[in-house]
This record gives C-alpha cells, sequence and structure tokens, in this order.
C-alpha cells in the first residue's frame, strides 16, 4: 500500500509539473495594451480587433477612457492588432508568439498602439511617429525614421547633419553651419518644446545627438502661425519615449580612420502610465571643422552630452513630460601648412543646455497645453599664441527663459488655436584682444537684455474632404536694443483632387525674425572704427514668402510612388548674415537691406519595391541674392546693387537607396552633388562636385548588430567655399571609414 501511495505521489508530481511547462498546449494568454495618442494621451473608445495569422479565430472590443484594452483567453500563436478611431489613421500591429506565451505564464505584456492623426497635409515620408508640431496642411513635410538615420552612413555621428541635408531638397552644409533655401536662420524643437537661439554664426556644436532622435519631422514653409518665426526652415525632433523599451538598453560603439570615435550607451523602460528615456555619450576625432586645404592639419574635436525624458500619463485628461539636454564640445580650428608653421593654435569651445516641461490637458473637446523652457549656450573662441597680429579672446554666453500656452479647439470642421509665447534673453560677451607682439588693445563684457511677446491665432477649416483652408496671425512686440512690432499674417490651403489624389497647395506668409542680441561700445567700437567698419543696432528680419506645390501618386507595377514639386520665392528685408571685424576674428552679425531667394523642389519617394528597395530623391534649384547698403550690425562697404550671397549654390540633388538583402544583410549607398557654391564676391561659381557614401550592415539576431560606414567614399577633393567665416575657405572633408557595433540588452 505504502508503494502505491509513492506511485500515485510522484505520477501527480510529473503530471502537475506538465501542466506548468511548455508543452501544456492548452495555456491560454491575456493580451492587454494601450491606444494613444502621437504625444503618448490615451485614446478612448477606439475599436481593438486582434487577429490570428495562422486560424480564424479573432475577436474584438473598444478602449477605456484610459486607452486600455484587454482581450482574455487568447490561443498562442501569432497575432496582428488593428486599431481604428476617429479622427486617426488606422493602425496595424503585429504581436509575436512569444507575446502570447508570456501573457500564458502570467506576465501579461502590456502592447503600446500608437496612432496618427489623420489630417490632409502631404508627408513625403511617412516612417516614424507623427511630430508634435501642428503645422499648415498648405506645405509639405519630410520626415526621416530613426532606422534611416542608423543606416545611413555619418547620419548618425554627433557632428553631422546628414539626416537633414540627405533627405531635404535645399539643404546644406558649407562653413560649418546649415542653411536652408538660402538662408541661416531656423527653428528647432525637442518634442514641440521650443529651442530659442537668435545668435548667428556663433555656433557650430549639434543641439542633439542624431542617436537620439526617433523621428525627425522637417517643415519648409507655410508655417503656422503657432510656429512664427524663423523663415528657412523647421526642425522638429522627436525623441524616444520609453514606450519603445521595456528595461532595456542599448550600447553603440564605433572607430574609425583619424582615430574617430562616436559611442553612446541608451536606456529606456515604462510602466502603463509612465515611461522613462535616458542617454549619455562621447566623441573624439583628429578630422572636426572642415579643413582650409586639403591637408588634416589641428583639426581634434571631441564632445560629451546627455539626454533624459519623462514622460508621465497622470491621468486621461493629464499628461506631463520633462526633458533635459546638456552638451559640451571642443574644436581645436584647423590650420594650413603656413599657419601651423607660424605657431597658430586656435580653439572653439561650446556648451548648450536645455530643460523643457510640457503639460497637456484636454477637456470636452479643448486641448490646453503648457510649455516654460530654459535655453543655455555658449560659443568660446580661444586664439593661440601665435595669432598675429592680434590674439582674440571672445566669451559669448546667451540664456533663454520663456513660456508658451496654448488652447486648441477641435470643433465640426474648424481646428483652431489660441497662443501666447514669451520669452526673455540675457547676453554676456566678454571681448579681449592682445597685441602680438604689444600689450592688450582691449578688454570689454557687453551685458544686454531682450524679449519677446507673441500673441497668435490660427484656425485649419475643413469645409468638405477635398478642401483644407488655413488662416491665422501672429503678433510680435520685441524689446532689446532696440524695440519693434510685427504683425504677421498667414493663408494657405490644400486640395485634395477627387479621384486622382492628387494634392494641390499653397500659401503667402509674413515672418518676422527678431535679432541677434549683439552690440559693440566703448573700447570694442572705437577698435571697430579703425578698422574701417561701424555698428548700429540689428533690426529683426522680415519676410514675405509664397509657395506653391503639388504632390502627385504614381501608381503602378512596383506600387505607389510619391513625388513632390514646390516652387517657392521669398522678399527679405534686413536680410541676417555675418562678417569679421578686419583679421581680428571676431565675427559680428550684420544686416542687409535687402534679399531676394527662389527656387523650385523635388521630392520622390518610392514604395518598398520587391521588397527589398526603396529609394529617396531630393533635387532643389535655388538662387540667393543680397542687396546693399548694411542696415545694421557690422556697418561695411556693400554693394547697392543685387549680389550673391555666399552660400549660393545653385542646384543641388540626394539620392538615398535603402536595400534589404539576403540573410539579414543591409546596405545604403547615397549620392550628392552641388553645382558650387560663389566664388568669393561672385559672380563666377565654383565647379561642381559629386561624392558618394556608402553604409553595409547586418542584423546578427535581435540584439547584436554591426555595420562597415564610409562617407566620400572616393575621397573626392575639392574646394568647398570662400566664404569669411573660420578657416576662410573649406575643403570637402576627406574620406572617413568606421566601423559600428549595437547591442541592445534588458536589465
Amino acid at each position: 500500500m505504502r508503494r502505491a501511495y509513492v506511485f500515485l505521489w510522484l505520477s501527480a508530481v510529473i503530471i502537475l509539473s506538465q501542466l506548468n511547462g511548455p508543452a501544456f498546449a492548452t495555456a491560454l494568454a491575456t493580451v492587454r495594451g494601450i491606444v494613444h495618442d502621437p504625444n503618448h494621451r490615451p485614446v478612448e473608445n477606439a475599436e481593438v480587433v486582434i487577429r490570428s495569422r495562422t486560424s480564424n479565430w479573432s475577436a474584438s472590443t473598444r478602449s477605456d477612457s484610459d486607452g486600455e484594452f484587454h482581450f482574455k483567453a487568447v490561443p498562442p500563436g501569432d497575432y496582428t492588432l488593428k486599431v481604428t478611431a476617429e479622427g486617426f489613421s488606422p493602425a496595424e500591429q503585429s504581436i509575436p508568439a512569444v507575446t502570447a506565451i508570456t501573457a500564458a505564464e502570467g506576465k501579461s505584456a502590456v502592447i503600446h498602439v500608437p496612432l496618427e492623426i489623420a489630417a490632409t497635409r502631404q508627408v513625403v515620408e511617412v516612417t516614424g511617429r507623427e511630430s508634435r508640431l501642428k503645422t499648415q496642411s498648405s506645405t509639405v513635410e519630410t520626415r526621416v525614421s530613426a532606422q534611416e538615420v542608423a543606416r545611413t552612413a555619418g547620419a548618425d555621428q554627433t557632428n553631422s547633419l546628414a539626416m537633414i541635408t540627405d533627405f531635404t531638397p535645399g539643404a546644406t552644409m558649407v562653413h560649418d553651419m546649415l542653411h536652408m533655401r538660402e538662408g541661416h536662420q531656423v527653428n528647432w524643437f525637442f518634442d514641440g518644446i521650443p529651442v530659442i537661439n537668435t545668435s548667428i554664426a556663433a555656433n557650430v556644436a549639434p543641439l542633439i545627438n542624431p542617436k537620439n532622435v526617433e523621428s525627425l519631422e522637417v517643415e519648409r514653409g507655410g508655417y503656422s502661425s503657432e510656429y512664427g518665426d524663423r523663415t528657412y526652415g523647421f526642425f522638429n525632433v522627436v525623441t524616444p519615449s520609453g514606450f519603445e523599451r521595456n528595461n532595456q538598453a542599448e550600447l553603440v560603439a564605433s572607430y574609425g580612420n583619424f582615430h574617430t570615435t562616436d559611442d553612446q550607451l541608451s536606456f529606456g523602460g515604462h510602466t502603463e502610465r509612465f515611461a522613462y528615456y535616458g542617454s549619455l555619450d562621447g566623441d573624439r576625432s583628429d578630422l572636426g571643422l572642415t579643413t582650409p586645404t586639403s591637408a588634416v592639419i589641428h583639426d581634434q574635436s571631441s564632445g560629451l552630452g546627455g539626454f533624459l525624458s519623462l514622460l508621465y500619463n497622470a491621468s486621461p485628461r493629464d499628461q506631463v513630460r520633462w526633458i533635459v539636454s546638456l552638451r559640451n564640445d571642443h574644436y581645436a580650428i584647423p590650420n594650413d601648412a603656413a599657419s601651423q608653421a607660424a605657431g597658430i593654435r586656435d580653439l572653439d569651445v561650446e556648451g548648450d543646455g536645455l530643460l523643457g516641461f510640457q503639460w497637456a490637458h484636454t477637456t470636452g473637446g479643448l486641448i490646453f497645453t503648457l510649455s516654460p523652457y530654459l535655453h543655455m549656450n555658449s560659443a568660446h573662441y580661444i586664439s593661440g599664441p601665435g595669432d598675429m597680429p592680434l590674439i582674440l579672446d571672445d566669451n559669448s554666453r546667451s540664456t533663454y527663459v520663456g513660456a508658451r500656452a496654448m488652447l486648441q479647439a477641435l470643433k465640426k470642421r474648424h481646428n483652431v488655436r489660441v497662443g501666447l509665447e514669451v520669452w526673455g534673453q540675457h547676453n554676456n560677451t566678454l571681448f579681449g584682444l592682445t597685441a602680438n607682439p604689444g600689450a592688450q588693445v582691449l578688454q570689454q563684457q557687453e551685458l544686454h537684455w531682450a524679449n519677446t511677446d507673441s500673441l497668435f491665432v490660427e484656425d485649419q477649416y475643413r469645409p468638405n474632404s477635398w478642401l483644407t483652408l488655413d488662416g491665422g496671425i501672429r503678433l510680435v512686440h520685441y524689446s532689446g536694443l532696440l524695440s519693434q512690432n510685427a504683425a504677421s499674417p498667414r493663408l494657405g490651403g490644400g486640395i485634395r483632387i477627387p479621384h486622382l489624389d492628387w494634392i494641390l497647395r499653397g500659401y503667402y506668409s509674413y515672418y518676422y525674425q527678431p535679432p541677434p542680441l549683439d552690440s559693440l561700445s566703448g573700447p570694442l567700437l572705437r577698435f571697430t572704427l579703425q578698422q574701417g567698419f561701424g555698428f548700429t543696432p540689428l533690426p529683426g528680419e522680415r519676410d514675405i514668402q509664397r509657395d506653391f506645390g503639388l504632390t502627385v501618386p504614381l501608381r503602378g507595377p512596383l506600387g505607389e510612388w510619391a513625388v513632390d514639386l514646390d516652387n517657392y520665392h521669398t522678399n527679405a528685408r534686413n536680410f541676417l548674415d555675418h562678417d569679421e571685424v578686419g583679421n581680428s576674428g571676431i565675427f559680428i552679425p550684420l544686416t542687409d537691406l535687402a534679399a531676394v531667394i527662389g527656387g523650385n523642389e523635388i521630392s520622390l519617394r518610392s514604395p518598398q519595391v520587391w521588397g527589398h528597395a526603396r529609394l529617396r530623391f531630393v533635387y532643389a534649384n535655388a538662387v540667393g541674392k543680397g542687396l546693399g547698403p548694411i542696415t545694421g550690425g557690422l556697418i561695411e562697404f556693400a554693394p547697392t546693387r543685387y549680389f550673391y550671397l555666399d552660400h549660393d549654390q545653385r542646384n543641388t540633388f540626394s539620392g538615398v537607396l535603402s536595400l534589404q538583402l539576403p540573410r539579414r544583410f543591409w546596405a545604403t549607398p547615397v549620392v550628392n552633388f552641388g553645382s558650387g557654391f560663389v566664388n568669393g564676391n561672385g559672380p563666377a561659381h565654383l565647379p561642381p562636385h559629386t561624392t558618394a557614401d556608402l553604409a553595409l550592415g547586418r542584423n546578427c539576431g535581435e540584439n547584436w548588430s554591426f555595420s562597415l560606414n564610409s562617407t566620400n567614399v572616393l575621397n573626392s577633393r575639392y574646394l568647398l567655399d570662400t566664404s569669411n567665416t573660420f578657416g576662410g575657405t573649406h575643403t570637402e572633408n576627406a574620406r572617413q571609414i568606421y566601423g559600428e557595433l549595437r547591442y541592445r540588452f534588458h536589465y
């Protein structure tokens, strides 16, 4: 009898162990999830359908007031979720078998389903999440995904803006600064939070590491009055929120010629309501800024950075987010052989910090957002002891404190936004000049304050499904070295042609750009006068811009291709530019009486062809001319007839081909062409040039990937420009080759 009891007990243990093991095929799972909008606010009453990919099993439910949904008794397997909600584009998401098995084991993983806002505006690239900018339908926008940044040679490097120039028509890098549509002034946003910076020609360091970009939205005109002032380009960086990760970290390490390394450790995780993301990065290279000749001499660079995002859905109606970004960068100013032999060792040390907060509250068809922010940046130009005839110490620090509040009402066919933005600026600049040989010529501190108050009203009206009308106005009061007022009306619209699905759009807008807070007085002003220059306070730039465009979907056996055609024209008054005080190394902004800029742009995006290839092509034809005399800033001679701007380049194009190869390999070749920037004062331009980049990589399972990258593969060396900035002239960077390793792990 005792043996029988032992036998029965052992049998029960074996049976129970089998019931709890993976062989128990009848275990049912619970699938849980949250439906949220692009800003991770919960979406109520969304229809959620789960469907098996291997059988006829399906079920449906609706999200509750917290955006949550539950499916019980789901057999393990592969599933697809489809979510639809009023005012949003439908979304589908695959659920691998591991999710169901994990849920069956009692862990019940939470699935996050982001919905994109339905709109009539045309988006050239739809990978990545919807941006947080609520721009007009009357303009075209370009979006770049995190995968495109990671798989394009050079695009994820800290000191590169290839994530913009490779994908955006009319975007170029010259004298280490970004130019859009022949202009300098652009606006940056991090997750919809403004990064205010009125300085021009002061900073060359990046605002953010491209590895922190979840998606990038680029606007080229026709902006809503909400986002106001910079005419030539808008960039909104959508950073990872942490909802994309589940206690997961990623290590990115790279090394290449010129002893280049660019590394980052990032981490993120979430609960149902709270998410966090953070990163630490470091970089160094013997090839930093663009060199004046083909020889790379005294061109080291290094930098450290960090980023933190905290997002909390306090309730279905309230969401708060904090972001912190810190950077410090160190550049050696490159020399030619003669400067190196003379002992010149100039340095540029820059710092940047951003603290931003955003609160969003929804109630009864109204959305209220409040975004206070603090931005600090600095640029310290330090001449070496061998500089002649003057040794410069130019230390400039700017602090911006502001807030933006907006109330948005969605009612029937109207989308109305009313808001107020206020920010103040404090500049602290120390100039020092020492004769070499000789004594100190001057040392002077400039302290200045400025503030800007803006009120904006905007309405987007959709009388029917094929027509969208935009109208708004932005009222600005600026008070700094001088006081100015501006009223900037914005008008635009988009028409979707029935059956063809072509989109015809246009806008006519006014813009006012607050000026840099730079001044000369006392000994520095006397020195400037001795050099044959003068100085008056800078006025703000005032622009009138119009744009017409057409987006055409081309349907064929290879899928649907998107072609976007655009024509724009800008009349600028008090056009912002910059120049040097003699040979002192002090760069002071100035304003030309006027500028006329116009051009045509083409964007082409293919679908995934044969499941392996996708092409993105952009082309721009532009002409930028300025007109003297100088109206503010550094007063010098300027022709009273139209002259080419120093960054004028007639034709540019870029092609990016993304290839998915067998055995989890991938490749991304890139070709860039420029017809040549203006040579000196023109009208002749430098010869045309072409460069090619290539990235080749492989995913090794879910956690490992590696890539081999090369920029300027053919090592084409040519004179890029002869502008009056750091180095005087600039030569295209030498070929760079580096390997990159990415490793993801859970903690």
